[in-house]
């Protein structure tokens, strides 16, 4: 885990991975707990960290791209991963293993 972390591309996927999880948690279980049992403190505190997430997210592919001189394409579609729920999971397998 530790040479994972070693890279910006390591990195990225690291925070791709939490932020996709995270993007899960808040549709899947922190809305429903708001609409359906009236509990809106859980989505505060998971929007709170997938907004944190999200935005380390956007940074890491930022540095990857001028780091790793990816094409406008490539950043764009990493970009969009991160707004479609399982997205990060599938830039991850296919994007980000180089």
């Amino acid at each position: 885990m530790l040479a994972l972390l070693s890279s910006t591309l390591g990195r990225l996927r690291v925070v791709g991975f939490l932020e996709g999880f995270s993007f899960l948690v808040l549709l899947g279980i922190a809305m429903p707990l708001k609409y359906m049992a009236g509990l809106p403190e859980a989505v505060r505190m998971v929007g709170m960290a997938h907004g944190l997430l999200f935005v380390l997210y956007v940074l890491l592919v930022i540095m990857a791209t001028i780091e790793l001189g990816w094409s406008f394409k490539k950043a764009l579609l990493a970009f969009l991963a991160s707004l479609v729920p399982f997205g990060t999971f599938y830039a991850d397998k296919k994007l980000f293993r180089e």
